[in-house]
């Protein structure tokens, strides 16, 4: 399928708990995404980056239990519109994070003229609130938000989404918080554990997810998280957690992606969080990044 993937980054670490992930945006690029998006029939338009002032020139903030969440609004309203912008253009928006608070601005924008599921791969829940996570990090809060959950109710750039939990499907998770593992089972999101993955395998995982988010909405999100991948794969990454998907497990999931937006146009907008330059090695977690994105938008081996 032929179309122009407009690169948004979100160049922001302000919800993580190690500093790194703001020079992600850079690192994808530099890793080959134009090539990699041409290689899949993609015309490449760069917006550049989003304003994300560095976390040396903002206050801190007083809320330990979501620390920097005036930041994180600045940016993701910042980011939402571009997205927004994109999808009324024709374009495709690529976000490039940045950490994962930068979802909340991704799904808004996605959501902002039309109904949409949402698929996250990532090895976390992503499910805290400010009043259980136990590190204050937004980045392990942005699902929770968009779905308005506890403290996020009330705060309307949190949940601009409007998303419906019946449409979430979470893929890989293997670090839960104990409060986090509550509330994923009482809400109505859909989660599968590697455990699942190893059981049934990936294929059958990952089109279930995909029938999930799809379900009645007029486009999907995809939420993807690089410490979704074993560390052996992808050890550029903040937090990273043993137990992941392979390379080939990383590539099929975007495959089976790219094969379902052909038979049925889903794939509405995307984004690749969470590549730390500083930890990494020979950007190699960089480089994943763009190729996985390339096989989401449909480039094959034949």
């Amino acid at each position: 399928m032929s179309r122009t993937v407009r690169v948004i980054g979100a160049p922001t670490d302000y919800g993580a708990n190690r500093r790194g992930v703001d020079m992600g945006p850079s690192a994808i690029r530099y890793a080959g995404l134009h090539d990699q998006l041409q290689a899949a029939g993609a015309t490449c338009a760069d917006a550049g980056d989003v304003l994300a002032p560095r976390m040396e020139e903002r206050e801190n903030g007083s809320d330990v239990n979501a620390r920097h969440i005036d930041a994180v609004r600045d940016v993701n309203g910042r980011l939402a519109d571009e997205v927004a912008a994109s999808l009324t253009n024709g374009q495709f928006p690529l976000v490039l994070g940045g950490d994962h608070s930068v979802a909340i601005g991704s799904m808004a924008g996605s959501a902002r003229d039309a109904s949409i599921g949402v698929v996250w791969f990532d090895a976390h829940g992503d499910f805290n609130t400010p009043s259980t996570s136990p590190s204050g990090n937004v980045h392990g809060m942005p699902l929770a938000a968009a779905l308005g959950l506890d403290e996020f109710a009330d705060l309307e750039w949190a949940n601009a989404a409007g998303l419906d939990a019946e449409n979430v499907a979470l893929v890989g998770l293997r670090d839960v918080d104990v409060s986090e593992r509550k509330a994923i089972r009482e809400s109505d999101v859909t989660a599968f554990t590697m455990s699942d993955i190893d059981e049934r395998g990936l294929t059958s995982v990952v089109e279930d997810a995909l029938d999930v988010a799809a379900k009645g909405v007029e486009g999907v999100h995809v939420s993807l998280d690089l410490d979704w991948l074993d560390p052996h794969e992808a050890p550029g990454v903040g937090t990273p957690v043993r137990g992941g998907v392979t390379y080939r497990e990383a590539h099929a999931a975007m495959e089976l992606l790219a094969d379902r937006d052909e038979r049925y146009d889903i794939l509405r907008s995307m984004e690749l969080v969470e590549v730390n330059p500083i930890l990494d090695e020979r950007n190699q977690t960089a480089e994943m990044a763009a190729e996985l994105a390339a096989s989401a938008l449909g480039k094959r081996i034949l």
